[in-house]
């Protein structure tokens, strides 16, 4: 991983808190997916973005699952996030509730407690999720005191994800439908609304017996609501992506990288070309089944106003993705389809097939 750091992190005192040691890995000989690395420092070199979206362009279009490296954040900065990650989740149950996100109604900032939802025969869902929206006045909210405390330096980290990192696979993706670099850009401003967000997650660790009841599965396959979902390195083995033959492989954690997965919107956007990645969270191996699994995330979304029908591509045209697969998502925007999908998750119980808004589904896969 690249050692540059973000400036202003460079000349601030951190606050003293725990600092994180990251588990080991599992050393069980798992199925791990072969999916693609992009190295972001090749970004601005001599046709390195052309040579970037070669690469980018199978993996979008089969598996929807790729990883980056070299993106500019130090593994120090890294490791403080997971810090302050562990930090908000031990704070007490009625001071995490006091932030609680407005789930019900499509809400998804602030705090989303454990067991909120059952997911097979009376058993509740094991994640706490804390989401930080994007840093603009429109999304001003309170929040627990150690993320205040700590408010410069989590909004130096997010903001370097969007401009520095998502910025840049906006534009590779472009160039993949052959379009001028920055037409995803103007449907993802940064001023604009949308409901982005910076995450901490935590899954609680399950009883063997439990885990048996569940058939070892902790959350079912399912697609991201947005554009990109990027995941800090976790090495508890614990995500599965599921191949385009139906298999399920497991995402192994690369030292210095991000996972990175295509979501709804790119693939509404281009009529199926783009993939959202189906995926899935098992419980971890025997020798990381005792450990709780500690999550860095960033969700991409596009603007709420963007109106998700297909966009017009050469790639899209030459290749035949031009008729409309779902009609029902005509008039349907990027904030309905969110808001919706949060909404109905939140009472979702183990189907395998979910009516979101205006006729459009989505599918869990077991």
């Amino acid at each position: 991983m690249a050692t540059e750091t973000i400036s202003q992190t460079q000349t601030q005192t951190w606050a003293s808190i725990p600092a994180w040691t990251p588990v080991p890995e599992t050393q069980h000989d798992l199925d791990w997916a072969d999916l693609v690395t992009l190295d972001l420092s090749k970004f601005d070199a001599p046709g390195g973005k052309e040579a970037l979206a070669a690469q980018l362009s199978d993996a979008v279009n089969r598996i929807g699952f790729f990883y980056i490296t070299d993106f500019g954040l130090s593994q120090a900065e890294v490791d403080r996030q997971f810090s302050l990650c562990k930090q908000v989740f031990e704070l007490p149950t009625a001071e995490k509730i006091k932030y609680r996100a407005d789930l019900e109604n499509g809400g998804y900032n602030g705090y989303k407690p454990l067991g909120l939802r059952e997911i097979k025969d009376g058993i509740k869902d094991n994640t706490e999720i804390y989401n930080i929206p994007k840093f603009i006045p429109a999304y001003a909210r309170e929040h627990p005191p150690v993320i205040r405390e700590h408010w410069d330096e989590i909004q130096h980290f997010a903001r370097h994800i969007n401009d520095q990192i998502v910025h840049k696979l906006l534009v590779l993706l472009a160039i993949v439908l052959e379009l001028p670099e920055d037409a995803l850009l103007q449907h993802h401003r940064y001023t604009e609304k949308s409901d982005c967000h910076f995450r901490y997650m935590k899954y609680h660790r399950r009883s063997p017996e439990t885990n048996a009841r569940l058939d070892n599965v902790w959350v079912k396959g399912h697609t991201d609501f947005g554009s990109l979902t990027l995941l800090f390195r976790q090495p508890v083995a614990a995500l599965q992506v599921r191949t385009p033959s139906g298999e399920w492989k497991y995402v192994k954690p690369h030292p210095g990288s991000i996972t990175v997965n295509i979501a709804d919107a790119l693939q509404f956007l281009t009529n199926g070309f783009l993939k959202s990645s189906i995926h899935r969270v098992v419980a971890p191996p025997p020798d990381q089944a005792d450990l709780d699994r500690h999550g860095v995330l960033y969700f991409v979304r596009p603007e709420d106003a963007t109106e998700l029908v297909p966009i017009q591509s050469p790639v899209l045209e030459r290749l035949g993705y031009t008729k409309i697969q779902d009609e029902s998502t005509v008039g349907l925007t990027a904030g309905e389809w969110v808001k919706a999908r949060v909404s109905r998750n939140v009472s979702r119980v183990g189907r395998d097939e979910q009516e979101i808004i205006k006729g459009v589904k989505a599918k869990y896969y077991d």
